[in-house]
């Protein structure tokens, strides 16, 4: 498993995490995802090679931005 993190703008609430841990976690290969709007972070739990730009690309979708 390979853990990563990515620094995301936006996230101000709870309900902000809850979005973005729904939609994040639905992609094929994620094990775990916690969203922090304390800390904005984004931390995803890989049990298998996902495109870290298609994990951006849904977060994006949501509003927030993604850290190039």
């Amino acid at each position: 498993m390979k853990e990563i993190v990515i620094n995301v703008k936006g996230i101000e609430c709870a309900g902000c995490e809850n979005r973005i841990q729904n939609v994040v976690s639905e992609i094929f290969g994620i094990e775990s995802v916690r969203a922090s709007h304390e800390n904005g972070t984004v931390k995803v739990v890989l049990n298998s090679d996902v495109d870290i730009n298609i994990i951006k690309k849904k977060i994006e979708d949501l509003g927030f931005v993604c850290d190039k």
